[in-house]
């Protein structure tokens, strides 16, 4: 059975979130987003102390299990497994917060996610367990290319095997945190890059970079339409020398052929993350535009016919169930993956509907406040031009409704194009 209901720890960190959301987050949340690619340190230092040492807690030294991601459940806990819910949970409240700051956040990102999926034992002590000790660390995953969006397997960045060591070339854009990972100085980068461009999606593996490497440079960071807090950075790799043991996977990935499929598996976990995020964002929206139309006796009245509703009653019912509908869909794919079952379809769904609901309803809410919702006298045009942002990055709304249909219908890829 599929309990919808939060366990008392995760309701507990929900509420530690929220408040940190109110009175850490929101404050700042319109001076950071007029002040793009600003940095929060007092709060990054903030988070980061209250985030390290759930790492340490959730890592073992032995090397045998990998440090949990934010959110998983403490070793030792009993009961079922919570991370992924837990993790969904946290960004939701912290997109109701600011979702630019939320980003920008200290944490091992996409990068940490693509170690966590495909990474070696070893691999995974080797580059997590940084995030439980030290000061604020990112890490983040460069896969976009000036010629490869959507497809992945058009990748053109190569990695090729010159002794011990891999040297990637190739260019990589839109990478969320790029420029935070590559400067700081324990972050790394996790570069997708074909080993061999003949054979297609099999030859697409995932690489290390660590910081500083010498090769990897940040070009230029992004200006951008929304989250503005959060960097996001061109990268350019020019002989950029790693060590053989740096492909994700381990070495023999690369001989067996193996190592894309492994690679998207990533964005299983990853997808019901960028769903909180954005029902967090459409949350924020709601919840203000609720709150005034309360404060001028506006509520709507559930339970009566539709047919005596008013338009404003009805837009902030559909609002309301959309971003319901979503949540669920985003529960449901963290159940799924706490319990191992795969969830290919699942969190593709729950990304689609979220991405496109979260668009709706913070436009539905600008336009339900004319012109005050339109001005940057309060947060929800930010929370509009925010928004968007989750109905492409992971996979935009066509490619993710493209993986939905292939599963149900069992299509292949080069059936259903």
């Amino acid at each position: 059975m599929i309990d919808f209901e939060q366990t008392p720890a995760i309701a507990q960190m929900a509420a530690m979130m929220r408040a940190m959301a109110t009175h850490q987050m929101r404050p700042i949340a319109r001076e950071m987003d007029e002040n793009e690619h600003a940095d929060p340190t007092p709060y990054f230092e903030f988070i980061w102390e209250s985030t390290k040492g759930y790492f340490k807690e959730n890592s073992r030294p032995t090397g045998k299990a990998t440090p949990a991601p934010v959110g998983a459940q403490p070793k030792g806990g009993s009961g079922p497994a919570t991370g992924q819910a837990r993790q969904c949970v946290i960004i939701e409240q912290m997109s109701w917060g600011d979702a630019g700051i939320y980003l920008a956040t200290p944490n091992p990102g996409l990068g940490g996610a693509a170690v966590s999926a495909v990474g070696t034992p070893e691999q995974k002590e080797r580059f997590l367990k940084r995030f439980g000790e030290g000061k604020p660390k990112w890490a983040a995953m460069a896969i976009t290319e000036p010629g490869c969006g959507s497809d992945s397997a058009a990748i053109s960045t190569t990695a090729v095997l010159d002794g011990d060591s891999w040297v990637i070339n190739g260019s990589k854009i839109f990478v969320t945190g790029g420029k935070r990972a590559v400067a700081d100085s324990e972050g790394f980068v996790v570069v997708w890059a074909t080993v061999d461009r003949s054979a297609g999606r099999a030859g697409i593996k995932s690489f290390v970079v660590e910081h500083h490497t010498p090769g990897m440079t940040v070009l230029k960071v992004e200006k951008k339409h929304g989250i503005r807090c959060s960097d996001t950075a061109a990268i350019v790799f020019e002989n950029c020398r790693i060590p053989k043991d740096n492909i994700l996977g381990s070495a023999a990935v690369a001989e067996r052929g193996e190592g894309f499929k492994g690679a998207m598996a990533t964005f299983d976990a990853t997808r019901p993350a960028v769903a909180a995020s954005a029902i967090g964002i459409g949350r924020a929206a709601l919840e203000y535009v609720q709150e005034r139309f309360e404060k001028e006796g506006l509520s709507p009245r559930y339970g009566i016919s539709p047919q005596k509703l008013t338009a404003r009653e009805r837009d902030l019912m559909m609002m309301e169930a959309n971003l319901k509908a979503s949540w669920l869909l985003t529960l449901r794919a963290c159940w799924m993956g706490d319990q191992k079952v795969p969830n290919n379809l699942e969190a593709s769904m729950c990304k689609a509907k979220a991405g496109l609901a979260v668009t709706q309803v913070t436009q539905k809410a600008v336009e339900m406040m004319g012109p005050e919702g339109y001005s940057r006298k309060l947060l929800l045009e930010k929370w509009m031009r925010d928004a968007k942002i989750n109905d492409i990055f992971e996979g935009t709304q066509q490619i993710n409704m493209l993986i939905i249909a292939r599963r149900i219908l069992g299509y292949s890829k080069d059936q259903l194009k």
